[in-house]
């Protein structure tokens, strides 16, 4: 099932804005007034050269402690490589700075898991005899911070991040464990109890023989915090029911889609039935309708360049 990475990570970041502050950013909190919190509608970008649009993930209107002056936080997750990203992030700040005439304070956090290569911080426009420019933002990149530096962090974004950390394939369940048993220390509302599980139960999804094991080392440790840990796996198990059966219903609706095109527009290329694979279930519903007035493959292939283009959509 295709996961929605921006979506789950604006949903965390937003619900704990000022515990990611806490955690990564401490020197901001110096001068940021934390009761002075507003998120601003997205704002899209659309650069004009390759005919692309682009959302940036989360912007927060702040203000300056003790001051009538505020300054903007942008927080951008990359789930992918992605080449020239630093002009990417200069675009934005550029667009942001321009649109509301604030200080803009940029940070990106890398979520893939591979490479593991640093990224960079800055972007320059450099030459021989002079830098013009020297644009500088925060990184964080998850895949290269130690899960065990966190595990005692009283920090629901902690609990969270660390299933996407520099994880080795034999430490997933101790992770796992470990997220588990921070979660039940926090005493969150049920709401957020539940944000912060099922993002650790997407990213750090276990296969049946460590799910076993997992179940062993629950049944290890201190009863009464058992008994929290024991209610989230719960939670867990009752959630993948409803998701498969959720999944279910994509796939019938794929199968049924890629039964139905070869009859409108005639043989699919390996190329293109690869790209209605990889559609999310609203776009494939919207295709189910779409298809219907389709002749050719050609209809197939600007549908589907528009659904690139516009994402959103």
């Amino acid at each position: 099932m295709t996961i929605d990475h921006d979506r789950l990570f604006k949903e965390l970041l937003t619900t704990f804005f000022i515990e990611f502050i806490e955690l990564f950013l401490p020197e901001i909190l110096v001068y940021l007034e934390r009761d002075s919190l507003e998120f601003l509608d997205k704002e899209v970008f659309t650069d004009v050269t390759a005919g692309v649009r682009y959302e940036a993930d989360l912007i927060v209107k702040v203000k300056f402690r003790e001051q009538e002056s505020y300054f903007l936080i942008h927080v951008e997750n990359q789930a992918y490589k992605q080449p020239d990203f630093d002009k990417r992030m200069f675009r934005y700040f550029s667009r942001l700075y321009e649109k509301f005439d604030l200080p803009v304070y940029p940070v990106v956090i890398f979520s893939y898991d591979y490479p593991k290569t640093p990224e960079p911080n800055l972007h320059q426009v450099v030459f021989p005899n002079k830098v013009v420019l020297q644009f500088n933002y925060d990184v964080i990149q998850l895949n290269r911070l130690n899960w065990r530096d966190f595990v005692r962090q009283q920090n629901p974004i902690a609990t969270a991040l660390m299933s996407k950390m520099n994880i080795a394939p034999a430490e997933r369940r101790q992770v796992k464990l470990e997220c588990l048993r921070l979660l039940a220390t926090l005493r969150l509302d049920p709401a957020r109890m539940r944000l912060i599980s099922g993002f650790i139960d997407t990213y750090l999804r276990l296969n049946a023989e460590e799910q076993k094991l997992l179940q062993a080392d629950i049944a290890s440790i201190e009863p009464s915090e058992q008994e929290v840990v024991m209610q989230i796996v719960t939670s867990w198990m009752e959630e993948g029911i409803e998701q498969g059966i959720e999944q279910g219903k994509e796939q019938a609706t794929l199968s049924l889609i890629l039964r139905q095109l070869p009859r409108r527009v005639g043989t699919l290329t390996p190329d293109l039935e690869e790209r209605v694979q990889q559609l999310s279930r609203s776009q494939l519903e919207d295709l189910a309708v779409a298809l219907l007035d389709f002749a050719a493959v050609a209809d197939l292939e600007a549908w589907l360049q528009q659904m690139n283009n516009n994402p959103e959509l």
